[in-house]
């Protein structure tokens, strides 16, 4: 299936869900979300997992008291399918259907995948509570919704690897289950705390990861953070050295204008996406 039938497919299933309610949130929390199962043919989606190499070889480890998963951003070298479903979802007619169906306007996608691309978590990998960088490189613009696209067949809850929403005081969180072929759009702003639980079980969890920006603010306020990490609520301490530890980082980027490593993915984007 090419880049443009990708299109096509994604776009078809968005129309099958024109009443997504996205005025509803998780329970008990700030955020926002949709969920779109079934996004594409079930043997495209297997397709796309076999795509992702066995034991992340070859993807960047992230690794510390934050978060443990690994990454790539850089997909030239990687099968053509794996890009061009990355592409597909940054493609201006999803972003632009996708900006419909929540009513966010202006919205649009980032091809040079500032934050995107696709990850990868084995036993023993988390991503902790945290709520994402407000803006995308430039920081012209907001980061308004991401894009999870789940692609590991058979995974269950129980596997662990799923995706939490929290309530303002990140003590009880909503989970929703990394499905296989399931789509999941959720609200970032500087309240939705989301996090992913250890994984325990299982394959490889693979996922593919798109994110939406507008110049718009998204509560009407200019404002601005990086990644901002706590604890788990069993994890006091850990919540202490993470206030730290955001407070340094976000020093680090305002005052003395430092930027996040730049990712070789940074550059491949454009050429990528317009390909």
């Amino acid at each position: 299936m090419s880049r443009v039938e990708l299109i096509r497919a994604i776009l078809s299933r968005l129309d099958e869900n024109v009443a997504v309610d996205w005025s509803k949130t998780a329970e008990g929390t700030p955020t926002r979300y949709a969920i779109i199962d079934d996004l594409l043919p079930e043997e495209i989606t297997r397709r796309i997992h076999g795509c992702f190499p066995p034991q992340a070889e070859g993807f960047r480890v992230l690794d510390s008291f934050r978060e443990k998963k690994r990454q790539a951003f850089d997909l030239s070298n990687r099968p053509e399918l794996l890009a061009d479903i990355v592409y597909a979802l940054q493609s201006k007619p999803v972003v632009e259907r996708i900006g419909e169906l929540t009513g966010i306007e202006g919205l649009d996608g980032d091809p040079t995948l500032y934050a995107g691309g696709v990850s990868m978590m084995l036993p023993g990998d988390f991503l902790n509570p945290h709520i994402d960088n407000s803006h995308e490189a430039t920081r012209r613009k907001y980061r308004r919704i991401n894009s999870l696209f789940y692609v590991t067949p058979d995974w269950v809850e129980s596997n662990g690897g799923n995706l939490e929403l929290w309530d303002d005081k990140v003590s009880e969180p909503v989970t929703i289950v990394s499905t296989f072929n399931r789509l999941v759009l959720m609200e970032t702003n500087d309240r939705s705390w989301h996090s992913v639980s250890p994984v325990v079980a299982g394959p490889p969890r693979c996922c593919v990861s798109n994110y939406y920006f507008s110049e718009a603010s998204p509560n009407g306020e200019e404002y601005y953070h990086v990644t901002s990490f706590t604890g788990r609520p069993e994890q006091p301490l850990r919540r202490l050295w993470c206030s730290v530890d955001n407070a340094a980082r976000l020093f680090a980027r305002k005052a003395l204008k430092l930027r996040r490593r730049a990712d070789a993915g940074y550059v491949q984007g454009r050429a990528q996406a317009e390909a």
